[in-house]
Parts: C-alpha cells; structure tokens; sequence
C-alpha cells in the first residue's frame, strides 16, 4: 500500500463478509455490524465518498443495502459478475477521480490482488480493518467544509441531472432552461473562507492562474477595501452544486484587476464560467473602469485560456495598467479587456453583489429579473 498521504475521495466496499457478515446467495439474512455502520456515516460526514463493488445480483444486493438502511450513502455503485478492477476502474471514471484517491476494502485476498496488479494505485484493505478507516490520515481531512458535508448529496443530484439530460430530447439551451439555474455571487465572509480556499486547491482546468491562496491570506483580503473576495454558488431543480467558483479581484481607480478566476468543472455544461465573466463585464462597465486579468499558463488550464479568451480578453497595452503592481508571480500575463455592456443570460438567475457599492442591495440578472429576491437566500 503507498506510503503517500493522499486523501481518499472514494471508499469502495466490497458486500459479502466485508460490508456485511454473511453471504447473501446462501443466507436469507446478513448483519451489519454497528461498527462498520459507524464507518459509513462516519466518511459520510467527512465528505469522502463510497461505493460498492460486488459480485452478487443487482437487483438482490441492493434491496438488501435498503432494508439495512445504508443504501442512500453508496454513489456509482457495480454489482454484477465482472472482475473487481474493472468495476473500481468504471466507478472512478464515472466520478472523475484519479486511481490514487480510490481506496478499496475487500475479505477476499485475491480480490484486494486482482484489484492491485490492475490499479496499483488504488489503496486496498483487508475487511477486518473497516472498523479503523475513520482513525486512518488517509481518510481524515485537515478540514472538513459545509461542501463537503454535502458532497454525496451533490454527486447524487448530479446523477438525477444526468439521467434527465439524456433523457431531453431538445437542445442543450433548452434543457439547461428547464432547470431553473440560480447563479450567486457573494462576498466572501469568515466562514467561507475555507471553502473559497479549498477550490483554489481543488480546481486546476479552471484556474486561471493556477496559484493557490491560503486561508490566512484571504481573510487578510477580506478587510481590505481595495479587494474583493466573491464566492460563487450554483443551484437547480436537483439540487445545490455548493460552492463552485471563487473571484479575487483587485479595485483601482481607472480598472479591476483580476487577480484569481476559478470555477469547477463540475459546472462547465451550465455555461456558469461563461456567464459569470459576462456578469463582471458588465458590472466593470456599469462602473466606468476597464479590466485586467492575470492569467498563468499550467499544463492543466487550457479551459480557463479558452474562457478569458471567447470573454474578448487579449494581451494589449493599455494605459491602466499602469496603476497595476507588477504581478508577484512568474509568468503571469496580463490579459485586457474594454467591457461593453452584457444582454442578460437566457438560460439561468443571476443574484450578484454590486461591485460599485458594498453597501448597495444585490442585483437580480437574468431570467428572473423581475423577481424580489436577495442574494441572501443563497444557499452556501
């Protein structure tokens, strides 16, 4: 097993005298024990997912998961008759986590073999451990946020958000119309910090400069009025998606400097990258400034150099930047933009703070502009 500390992100746990005692194609009942129920509320709480990987019937396994009342914790699971590393393989596609933030717990030796001759990464546990994996670093966050208190709730709605999607027969405009998108932008208060700190570790294809912000440096950023520290939060019909992007952008006289852009990728189908740019746009226009982005090429930020990109950004000279201190870090770009004026998103709500005034109620923009509102009531 890897000696490295790596969070796991997603436990998958094998049924049969691992999960549960007993074997359910040759007993009528199974047991689960109060300590690995213990285990499974208790990742739960800590944000780290779980899954199942079985060899048994569906259909079987499952409703027995639901009558021992543990079903509602377990996101992507494979029950069937294939090998275990091509389910472990399946599951952490689905969820788009690479194989050393995969942990997997089996009875079976050569089950936990299989699984790492095929997927050496992936951490393996004998079942008689299951009652410890709470106790263990790998699965104890530093932190744990209100996000990720909520993460399997979020996964699971955005399987149902899924489902409906395939299932639309129209456009993707008109799916995403159906939905009923509310977008909000909030400052950042003391509470958030550590969520907004969080995405600039998590984030990577859209980060558009790549750097991480330490707690202690935005809450140092929170009373300083030349700045702005805006978290981002996105919800629909399904289901909140928590916080999903964060805004670090500096106020000088004549431009905004934007000093941090990232969104997850969790929400690039929406088009809340897209509108959110649009949102500050307008917001820089309404208020007579320009707006200068800095901007950091890595390996893994092709989408946030598209994104700027299709906003109109450019690398161009312009006399306000002259009142931007040189970047602190190496390799920045400085990408310009005169913004115009922005026609509203057709395709979601957006509740926003007015950047011209801290003092000002929110914004409404968008499809329910005529609605009363606040930004509130945002769900953070």
């Amino acid at each position: 097993m890897p000696n490295d500390p790596t969070l796991v992100k997603c436990l998958i746990w094998d049924l049969d005298n691992t999960l549960w005692q007993g074997t359910i194609a040759e007993q009528d009942e199974v047991v689960l024990s109060d300590a690995v129920r213990a285990a499974i509320i208790g990742l739960d709480e800590r944000g780290i997912l779980q899954s199942v990987a079985s060899r048994n019937d569906f259909d079987h396994a499952w409703s027995r998961l639901e009558k021992l009342g543990v079903a509602e914790y377990f996101v992507a699971p494979r029950i069937g008759w294939s090998a275990k590393s091509g389910m472990v393989r399946q599951i952490a596609d689905e969820l788009a986590f690479a194989p050393k933030a995969i942990a997997f717990i089996d009875d079976m030796p050569a089950e936990r073999a299989e699984v790492s001759h095929h997927l050496p990464e992936v951490r393996c546990y004998p079942a008689e451990r299951a009652a410890e994996l709470t106790g263990l670093p790998e699965f104890t966050p530093k932190v744990v946020t209100a996000d990720g208190r909520r993460r399997r709730q979020m996964y699971q709605a955005a399987a149902r958000r899924e489902d409906a999607r395939a299932e639309f027969a129209g456009p993707d405009e008109d799916f995403l119309r159906t939905l009923g998108i509310v977008l909000r932008i909030a400052r950042a208060t003391d509470e958030e910090i550590t969520r907004v700190e969080e995405l600039t570790l998590r984030t990577s294809q859209m980060n558009a400069t790549g750097v991480h912000y330490s707690d202690a440096a935005l809450r140092s950023l929170l009373a300083d009025e030349s700045h702005e520290v805006l978290v981002v939060t996105l919800d629909d019909k399904f289901g909140g998606y928590g916080a999903v992007g964060v805004l670090l952008i500096e106020k000088f006289e004549p431009v905004w400097n934007v000093k941090l852009l990232a969104t997850s990728c969790r929400v690039v189908f929406s088009g809340a990258g897209s509108v959110l740019l649009r949102w500050l746009a307008d917001a820089a226009a309404g208020a007579g400034v320009h707006l200068v982005a800095d901007f950091r090429k890595t390996d893994r930020n092709r989408m946030a150099e598209v994104a700027y990109s299709f906003a109109g950004f450019r690398v161009e000279d312009c006399g306000c930047q002259a009142a931007i201190p040189p970047a602190p870090e190496a390799g920045v770009e400085r990408l310009h933009l005169t913004p115009v004026a922005q026609e509203a998103p057709v395709t979601m709500t957006v509740h926003a703070v007015d950047l011209r005034d801290a003092a000002a109620e929110g914004i409404v923009w968008g499809l329910a502009q005529g609605d009363d509102r606040g930004i509130d009531g945002a769900d953070s």
